[in-house]
């Protein structure tokens, strides 16, 4: 039997984990259920795809991500200030409070309150990963050579 590697259009399945480099773990399927998807669909970052391309099942491997692989760097013009009059009197804000906003095309944009003044609210729309050096352990389970497609 031969050993099929991962490549464009791959079923894998597979643990992660997902750890902010010297810190804690973010996400993490060990101990739980598998992920399972086609390899280029759009599931994971491109900087792991990287990674991952030509590996095998039963392949083990650690890596670690730059934030330029991973969510990127933080962006100042993410950081958006607000009129204090634009949030309900009885909201009650606080630094760290997860906002969600909807943006030009009526989506969900999650938001993290940075600063709050007498007369305004910052609220930071970078991801909470980006400028972070992440480091990502996969364990592959098994790689189908091809996707099943549903005609």
């Amino acid at each position: 039997m031969t050993n099929t590697s991962i490549t464009e259009g791959s079923k894998i399945s597979l643990h992660f984990s997902l750890s902010i480099v010297d810190g804690d773990e973010v996400d993490s399927t060990f101990g739980g259920k598998p992920a399972t998807f086609v390899f280029g669909d759009g599931s994971l970052l491109p900087g792991v795809e990287a990674k991952l391309l030509g590996l095998t099942t039963g392949a083990k491997e650690t890596f670690t991500l730059a934030p330029e692989d991973s969510f990127g760097q933080r962006n100042p013009a993410n950081i958006q200030r607000f009129p204090r009059s634009q949030f309900g009197a009885d909201m009650v804000l606080e630094e760290g409070l997860v906002i969600s906003f909807a943006d030009a095309a009526r989506a969900e944009l999650p938001g993290v309150v940075s600063e709050i003044g007498e007369d305004h609210v910052m609220v930071d729309f970078n991801h909470p990963l980006a400028g972070r050096n992440l480091a990502f352990r996969v364990e592959i389970l098994s790689v189908s050579a091809q996707a099943e497609t549903k005609s």
